[in-house]
């Protein structure tokens, strides 16, 4: 019996070494969770014995359990690298169409722009709006617009911030004092819009104090136009009360008054091309001091057509996408993350991946930085938990272990070889 006993150390000894050859060979696998084998004793045993005085019958092999610790997260600058920085896996679909789940984020695009891991299964996501906010809750693959441009967006409203001098004098007032009335360009600025095809246009607006209301100015989109688009009116404390023309503290530019740039415009007033759809202005944020004219903020939400230039992601799993006409959308998907009970009862199947067994109990879907899933950390990746000092010793450990029973299976044989040299 002796001979078994000294005969399953070796075994376990050597699985082991297998064990933790492995977990030195992975030591820079990105993703990789070492494993370490645990023993269990023999023990023999008969029917209708309580208690034993048993020596035991040698040792195997309970199970070979990976263990799930954080790795250090490496900074690699590649932008669809990704690392999860706390509990999750990325949720993945291999070639074959099986669900997997990896921590292995050294993602890549393919020719069809689907993120996909190193073995080609594809990443899988919630798809979102421009907010960064998922519409669906059922995970799909994610699949980013690199091929073709965004289209062009025509400008529907412009937001303008400034303020006009309150010491500005009326065409009345400026006779009365013997100078020159200020033309309309004084107070004027401009900005560019787009029509429907992404062509660029200016939009002018100019404001000159009417004659008629204190505290009013008149805003015109040409220097030429006797009747303006609209008047603005403010309370004694300079703050804007609201245009007289318009809704609210905005007001409406019709379309025809802007000249368009755009050769293809069929609409035309005047001989001249214009831009066809009507701009909304928010002057909310208008002013009258008695400080200079001054623009602080004029933007619109209209752009030309852009073709893709890079990505990023942030940590909540938001996959941003940035194009040459200065646009960023965040419409591109947001990384799905699984998580289970038992992370030792899934089924390892090489390169890095894991599948749902019974013993791990049913994936529980999730968003980065939500709950109990970590962080996503684009341009980085989360490398291997094996602690190769730690394994060193190990090994010299189990090799110890392996003479040891060697040792004793030695000696069992020399103790054969007595008795059978007994005369």
């Amino acid at each position: 019996m002796s001979f078994q006993t000294g005969l399953s150390g070796l075994n376990v000894s050597s699985k082991s070494l297998d064990v933790i050859g492995n977990n030195i060979a992975n030591s820079s696998t990105v993703g990789f969770k070492f494993s370490r084998n645990e023993f269990s004793e023999l023990v023999a045993g008969s029917l209708g014995t309580g208690g034993s005085n048993s020596a035991g019958i040698g040792a195997a092999t309970a199970a070979i359990a990976q263990q799930f610790s954080q790795g250090n997260i490496n900074i690699t600058g590649n932008s669809l690298d990704v690392a999860i920085n706390g509990g999750g896996f990325f949720q993945v679909t291999k070639t074959d169409g099986t669900t997997a789940y990896t921590r292995d984020g050294t993602f890549k695009l393919d020719k069809d722009g689907n993120l996909i891991t190193n073995t080609g299964a594809a990443v899988m996501g919630y798809p979102t709006d421009n907010t960064g906010t998922a519409t669906s809750i059922t995970p799909q693959r994610l699949v980013l617009p690199t091929g073709a441009p965004i289209p062009a967006r025509p400008s529907t409203a412009i937001t303008a911030e400034f303020n006009l001098d309150a010491r500005a004098r009326d065409a009345t007032q400026s006779i009365a004092a013997g100078v020159t009335p200020a033309p309309r360009s004084t107070y004027g600025t401009s900005i560019s819009v787009y029509d429907a095809q992404g062509v660029a246009s200016s939009a002018n607006l100019f404001f000159q104090k009417t004659d008629t209301v204190a505290n009013s100015w008149n805003v015109y989109t040409d220097l030429t136009s006797p009747a303006p688009v609209g008047v603005i009116t403010f309370t004694a404390t300079g703050a804007i009360a609201g245009p007289v023309l318009g809704t609210g503290f905005g007001l409406t530019i019709p379309g025809s008054t802007i000249p368009s740039n755009n050769p293809n415009e069929t609409t035309i007033v005047g001989g001249i091309r214009r831009i066809p759809g009507p701009i909304t202005v928010d002057l909310s944020g208008v002013s009258q001091f008695g400080a200079a004219f001054s623009v602080t903020n004029l933007s619109q939400d209209g752009y030309a057509a852009g073709e893709f230039t890079s990505l990023s992601i942030d940590g909540k799993g938001v996959i941003s996408t940035s194009y040459s006409n200065g646009q960023t959308l965040k419409t591109g998907g947001m990384i799905a993350l699984g998580d289970f009970r038992n992370l030792q009862g899934m089924a390892p199947v090489g390169g890095g991946e894991f599948l749902e067994t019974f013993k791990s109990g049913p994936v529980v879907l999730g968003r980065p930085a939500v709950g109990k899933f970590g962080e996503t950390r684009a341009g980085s990746v989360e490398e291997s938990n094996v602690d190769i000092t730690a394994e060193l010793v190990n090994m010299m450990t189990a090799q110890r272990n392996y003479q040891a029973n060697a040792q004793t299976i030695k000696t069992q044989d020399q103790v054969m070889s007595t008795l059978v040299n007994l005369r």
